[in-house]
């Protein structure tokens, strides 16, 4: 098992379609974190994530000998759970889903839509995360899903281009006219807090 752990992606592959029976588990654990990275701020729901998720594996199981190689075998581990994930997002019920308690947020606080929040007020970061993922969801699929690769997880736009299966300007473009519509609505995170009065004296009068 240990000689099995240091193969590369492509010969866990390979493998798993001659029929190891340890290969593709192997690769399951190398590319699990980042995967699932990819899927709960996708799904926006932990639950709905996890299912996405194991949705993907199983068609990778089963799908591992169409391989072409025109990619890096996570690319197209990526590219799955996306497609998994889009599934599972147009097949959707509408109804409220609670974002996770992790650091969602992070890839909407680029200089784009502002810093959200200041401090360790978890109020307010729980407030700020129900008013991303409420943007998000008004977004079409597409532009959704290229914002939260390259703003949310910090993929360059060329590696979300792989993963999406467009080209790298259509990435950028979809980028482009999602923050546009998301700023709108999330410009009131760029300062949670209102200015204080600068004041002094008695009279509480402004300096001159």
């Amino acid at each position: 098992m240990d000689a099995v752990q240091e193969l590369p992606d492509r010969e866990l592959l390979t493998r798993h379609t001659q029929g190891d029976d340890q290969a593709f588990a192997v690769l399951v654990r190398r590319h699990r974190d980042r995967l699932w990275a990819v899927a709960v701020r996708m799904m926006g729901d932990r639950e709905e994530a996890s299912d996405a998720l194991q949705d993907a594996f199983l068609s990778a199981f089963r799908s591992a000998d169409r391989f072409r190689g025109e990619s890096q075998v996570t690319t197209w581990l990526h590219r799955i759970v996306v497609n998994a994930c889009h599934d599972r997002l147009r097949r959707r019920k509408a109804r409220p889903s609670t974002p996770t308690e992790d650091d969602t947020l992070d890839v909407l606080s680029n200089d784009r839509l502002g810093r959200v929040g200041g401090g360790p007020d978890h109020a307010s970061q729980t407030e700020a995360r129900l008013d991303v993922h409420a943007a998000l969801e008004t977004l079409p699929l597409d532009q959704r899903m290229a914002l939260t690769l390259v703003d949310m997880l910090g993929y360059r736009v060329e590696e979300a281009a792989q993963i999406l299966d467009v080209a790298t300007g259509t990435v950028k473009s979809r980028c482009a006219r999602g923050r546009a519509k998301l700023l709108p609505s999330l410009a009131h995170l760029r300062n949670p807090h209102p200015p204080r009065d600068v004041t002094t004296g008695r009279g509480g009068a402004n300096p001159s």
